[in-house]
């Protein structure tokens, strides 16, 4: 069976507040327009998640909030506070939880990134990949029977795009 795995950094947040702790921190201007881009995108492009895996941070949820909005099926949500700047083996871990053949994981960055590249097999090829900017998200798919038989560098990258590229 192939198992699809949609992986979004979330869209860039709002430093403006000194207030509000990491965790608190709401998405900025340009992120609540990324976010809704890269829903669009997924949209089009048919990539149609059936289950989503979210850090419970503010700025994830924004971003899970734009973007699912622009999907073309209502998906199952999980907000997650261990994918709060969760390491890959944690993210991993997460992941073997799902049940769908298609999810949708948002988190942080640097773990984010590294668990992107842990997974594939080989690099997508794209020059932003190594730095997982904002709201970047990689399509990949994988040859499994479930999320917990999902191995470091068994993915292979479908798709990567950054929001910049959409507008």
């Amino acid at each position: 069976m192939t198992l699809r795995l949609i992986l979004t950094r979330h869209a860039k947040s709002d430093w403006d507040n000194p207030l509000l702790s990491d965790h608190q921190r709401p998405l900025n201007k340009r992120g609540q327009r990324a976010a809704p881009l890269i829903g669009r995108w997924l949209a089009e492009k048919g990539y149609q998640p059936q289950e989503a895996l979210v850090s419970d941070a503010t700025r994830t949820r924004e971003t899970w909030a734009l973007l699912c909005a622009e999907l073309t099926a209502t998906v199952p949500v999980h907000f997650e506070p261990a994918l709060y700047h969760a390491s890959p083996d944690i993210m991993l871990r997460a992941l073997q939880t799902a049940k769908e053949q298609c999810v949708i994981m948002i988190g942080h960055n640097p773990g984010i990134a590294a668990f992107a590249d842990m997974l594939l097999r080989d690099d997508p090829g794209h020059p932003a990949f190594a730095r997982y900017p904002t709201c970047a998200t990689l399509v990949a798919e994988f040859e499994a029977d479930s999320w917990g038989d999902i191995r470091p560098g068994t993915g292979r990258a479908l798709d990567f795009i950054v929001p910049r590229e959409l507008e």
